[in-house]
């Protein structure tokens, strides 16, 4: 009598669906079954996409007859008789009713005696008792997709009723193509990922040349203004130089007339020396007067030569001129990379506390105590702490943004956004965890001194600075940890008319 149902070989079973099971009166010719040609030629199909699956995948399968096992496959394990005491023999069937498998010899009484009859037999099997029902120990022959377990007949009519169930065979053919596409998918996906790392690869190189370029223009402009600060301190220390030459010349001129004077007075005094002292009265003051006529009187120039004045004036000038270089310098490159780092920010509404109430764009949060709104429930909504957070986060590289604050008790920070946001724990809050890291609590900021707070972080080196913005930005906090994830701004008005404004850097 031929076979009425196809048994559901165990190659490739997926986990928790069973093979089928053949009636015992159906299994008496144990010939070998005719296959269908159409089930031929889409196994060959089935067989051919795995064959190019794992030419993707760099590994080859076995061959459907047999002949070669692919390095993965678990090695055949032979089902013996369980009614041969000694020397057991190659089993030839497995009944499922009394779970046992029976050689040729020991089957005969299932072939020949019509007790019999009712008993499944199967091809041998291992582990029977899991491709039984315990309950009805009837076969596993239907497979529940609700439950997503095999059950037999009885179950699919009692514990089972409204589900869907299948076939066992119609199951696995169902998931073996699920499954054959996820492959697919996994594929596609490992050559994409593979793809994205050569590209990756290339970008790494592309972005080392071009920094090499841009540090090397860099090196060059510095050097070039250190050339012209040097050239600069050399005109510099000329003029200062000649200054002193010129004093210098002007005390070598003096000291020189002074020795001419000296040269003329020594004189002088020898002709005084000279004068007739015992001479009469008449002839002394003659010769005194013949001596006044030609005396030349003998002036002193002053000797001191002051350029205290004139180096302090230029000595104000050169401080005033390089700080003036100096602060140009700063807050030119200052603004500029306040520009490159600069992040654009907006709060988050669905994470705003019912007393807060955000405009101009979700770019200004107020604190409207005691007038709270009619937000919706959200999860990512702050339901104690009055608190919101910015949609976007802050993660990899560097970023500065800065916000203006208005009233004592405005807190800002950053901060995972894993944190709570429904509970009263202070752990809620970005100055109560480990995971925050806030301005405003142990470090206050003083409103009246700086409206505006800049924040700047970079990521990769794990700090995190707070500035005092004015004219120029002042260090006020500094963090310096290890970021594990992506960080989130946050800002906490706790008092009421607090102001928090996010603006663009330079505004």
């Amino acid at each position: 009598m031929e076979n009425t149902e196809e048994g559901i070989s165990p190659k490739k079973m997926p986990e928790g669906i069973q093979p089928g099971m053949e009636n015992h009166q159906e299994e008496t010719n144990l010939a070998p079954e005719s296959k269908d040609p159409k089930e031929e030629a889409t196994k060959s199909q089935e067989e051919e996409e795995e064959d190019q699956i794992d030419a993707c995948n760099g590994t080859t399968n076995a061959s459907t007859n047999g002949t070669t096992n692919s390095p993965t496959d678990p090695p055949t394990v032979e089902v013996t008789c369980d009614s041969c005491m000694e020397n057991p023999r190659p089993a030839s069937k497995s009944c499922l009713t009394c779970q046992v498998s029976y050689c040729e010899e020991h089957l005969r009484p299932h072939l020949e005696n019509s007790k019999f009859q009712t008993h499944k037999l199967v091809e041998p099997q291992l582990d029977m008792e899991l491709r039984t029902c315990p309950h009805h120990h009837l076969d596993l022959e239907l497979y529940c997709t609700t439950d997503s377990r095999c059950i037999c007949a009885s179950c699919g009519s009692e514990g089972h009723h409204g589900h869907s169930i299948v076939p066992i065979g119609e199951a696995r053919k169902q998931i073996e193509g699920d499954l054959q596409q996820k492959q697919k998918e996994m594929v596609k996906k490992l050559s994409a990922a593979e793809q994205a790392i050569t590209k990756l690869q290339g970008n790494t190189e592309s972005i080392e040349s071009s920094v090499t370029g841009v540090r090397a223009e860099i090196e060059q402009q510095f050097s070039d203004l250190q050339a012209a600060v040097e050239d600069a301190q050399k005109s510099t220390l000329d003029v200062l130089e000649g200054e002193y030459k010129q004093a210098l010349g002007q005390a070598e001129s003096i000291q020189a007339h002074i020795e001419q004077r000296i040269t003329e007075l020594k004189k002088t005094m020898a002709q005084v020396e000279r004068l007739p002292r015992k001479k009469n009265d008449v002839d002394f003051l003659q010769e005194y007067t013949e001596w006044r006529k030609g005396l030349v009187d003998v002036c002193l120039p002053g000797v001191y030569i002051s350029l205290i004045d004139q180096l302090d004036t230029f000595s104000r000038i050169v401080k005033e001129t390089t700080k003036n270089l100096c602060e140009q310098l700063t807050s030119t490159y200052s603004a500029q990379l306040k520009e490159l780092y600069a992040s654009n920010l907006t709060f988050n509404p669905d994470s705003t506390h019912k007393f807060l109430r955000l405009t101009e764009d979700n770019r200004k949060a107020s604190n409207t105590t005691p007038w709270q709104h009619n937000y919706p429930d959200t999860p990512d909504r702050f339901e104690h702490w009055r608190q919101v957070m910015t949609c976007e986060s802050l993660y990899l590289g560097r970023h500065y943004f800065e916000v203006e604050l208005t009233g004592e008790g405005a807190y800002l920070g950053l901060t995972y956004k894993s944190i709570e946001r429904k509970g009263q724990e202070s752990s809620s809050c970005i100055t109560g965890n480990d995971f925050s890291w806030s301005f405003g609590g142990k470090t206050p900021v003083e409103v009246g001194e700086f409206s505006r707070i800049g924040l700047y972080m970079d990521y990769e080196k794990g700090l995190l600075a707070f500035y005092g913005v004015d004219d120029t930005m002042n260090l006020l906090h500094m963090f310096t940890t290890n970021y594990l994830e992506p960080l989130y701004p946050v800002f906490w008005l706790s008092k009421k008319d607090n102001k928090v404004v996010l603006v663009k850097p330079g505004d």
